[in-house]
């Protein structure tokens, strides 16, 4: 049987997603290459490419999860902080043409500056 082109809409293959809970809109899954201890996906189930195209309650079902995610790994990994993305498009980085939101969690010294988080993605733009 040909695997589906689409690694986020074979959501119920557990060789191809690691799922950790779902609802009727989303779910949620370990990342495959995580950047750190309990880095995790919220994904939609509907096929779409941008996080701007979500439906209003795909908006409602995204948000929520990552709060339930965030409690759930705070419990298994018991991070000091967090950073949440959105690579959306291919200039900001997408490689899965499927909406995908990452919660990576964050631990005191896992980088020397953690300051400006995210403003770090374009080389020399997060020091301020």
């Amino acid at each position: 049987m040909t695997k589906p082109a689409c690694l986020f809409c074979d959501f119920n293959d557990p060789e191809r997603n690691t799922m950790i809970v779902e609802t009727e809109l989303a779910y949620a899954r370990w990342d495959n290459f995580p950047v750190s201890n309990g880095h995790a996906e919220i994904v939609p189930k509907r096929h779409v490419e941008s996080y701007f195209d979500l439906s209003d309650d795909e908006l409602v079902a995204v948000y929520e999860l990552s709060k339930q995610v965030k409690e759930i790994i705070d419990m298994q990994y018991h991070p000091d902080g967090y950073n949440i993305g959105v690579n959306d498009g291919v200039a900001a980085g997408r490689t899965i043409h499927h909406c995908h939101i990452h919660l990576i969690p964050r631990y005191t010294g896992d980088v020397e500056n953690p300051r400006g988080g995210i403003r770090h993605i374009i080389p020399g733009k997060g020091d301020y």
